[in-house]
């Protein structure tokens, strides 16, 4: 009974088991005003999980956890640029560097001359299984084109693990649009396998260390699991030998759990942030997740008009602008396909009334 209890707790959706969370309202996070901190709990007992604290400037990623993100995939780094004027390209340190990974790439494996990099990315992907990379869902790269009667034409493209990756160029065709996207997926691919770009004992007492400058803290804080930077230490040791890519994607569900407002519900259902933690770390982004999700935004609609339209315009802008900048997408992309699927059941809704 306990378990069930505590499992139904975890569910991300905000509306759920709203008896055990008096004064929720169902509106998102960032738009309400912070609830005043709860009772403390027994000693034995984890503390419930903390309110947001967005990290600092430059930092990027904000997980909704109080804690610094691990180094973005390659791109351009730091804040997203505004996207140039049709025509006018990505930007020239972008566009060289994934040129200059191309060919490196093809003279390592194919020898000189054009490479084809659709084929590329996948071979590279079935290299990876090949020798024992544990990918659950087969190396398998997924392309989605975007709808769109002219130019220009915008593909994204999904790894095994889950990063998305999207066509960074001004693209004509839908063939180059495909392309465009392969280049900037298997740029990162390759350098995903760099030893810099692993976790390790060195990299983790780097970035703890960053972290409590960043935040002011001190030593004692980062070996405390109940505190922040604790919760930073301990995500990174439990993903030690992974690599940037596979501990973004991880990242990105309590992403989504800080932008949906979830974790918020989480902590006013007095869940620690150990629970989450271990929950949600081991939890894969689901069809579950994401129509939860779906329905807190139905019910935002239903009570405050034109949140969804808001929310949806501007997670489209952020969508292309990270898109244009050659940055992981898949944050931005998992967001514009809850809030779709949100319009695709109010829709519903909206017929079967009639």
């Amino acid at each position: 009974m306990m378990e069930s209890v505590r499992a139904q707790r975890l569910q991300p959706g905000v509306g759920t088991l709203r008896s055990l969370r008096p004064g929720v309202t169902g509106a998102p996070a960032a738009a309400s005003a912070p609830p005043p901190p709860p009772a403390p709990p027994p000693a034995a007992v984890a503390p419930p999980f903390p309110p947001f604290r967005p990290p600092p400037a430059g930092l990027g990623l904000g997980l909704g956890l109080g804690l610094p993100p691990p180094p973005p995939p390659l791109g351009l780094q730091g804040p997203a640029a505004p996207p140039p004027p049709p025509g006018a390209g990505p930007p020239a340190v972008l566009r060289e560097a994934v040129e200059a990974v191309v060919r490196s790439f093809a003279k390592h494996t194919q020898g000189y001359g054009r490479v084809n990099v659709v084929e590329a990315l996948q071979e590279f992907w079935q290299m990876k299984q090949s020798r024992g990379a544990d990918l659950k869902n087969g190396a398998l790269v997924v392309y989605e084109m975007v709808p769109s009667n002219s130019p220009p034409y915008v593909c994204y493209v999904t790894l095994p693990g889950g990063s998305c990756f999207g066509s960074f160029q001004f693209c004509p065709t839908k063939a180059e649009a495909r392309r465009s996207a392969a280049k900037i997926a298997l740029m990162n691919s390759v350098f995903n396998e760099h030893p810099s770009r692993r976790i390790t004992d060195e990299f983790i007492e780097k970035s703890v260390s960053e972290a409590l400058a960043s935040f002011n803290g001190n030593r004692e804080e980062a070996d405390n699991p109940n505190t922040g930077i604790g919760a930073f230490r301990f995500m990174l040791e439990s993903n030690k030998g992974k690599s940037m890519l596979e501990f973004q994607e991880l990242m990105t569900v309590f992403q989504l759990l800080h932008w949906n407002g979830s974790l918020k519900a989480m902590r006013e259902r007095q869940c620690s942030r150990q629970e989450v933690l271990a929950h949600y770390s081991h939890r894969a982004l689901d069809d579950d997740i994401r129509n939860q999700m779906a329905m807190d935004w139905v019910n935002r609609e239903q009570n405050s008009p034109g949140a969804l339209s808001r929310e949806l315009a501007s997670t489209e802008r952020e969508l292309d602008e990270a898109r244009l900048a050659g940055k992981e997408l898949r944050f931005h992309k998992e967001k514009k396909d809850i809030l779709m699927l949100a319009a695709g059941q109010l829709g519903s809704m909206h017929s079967s009334n009639c």
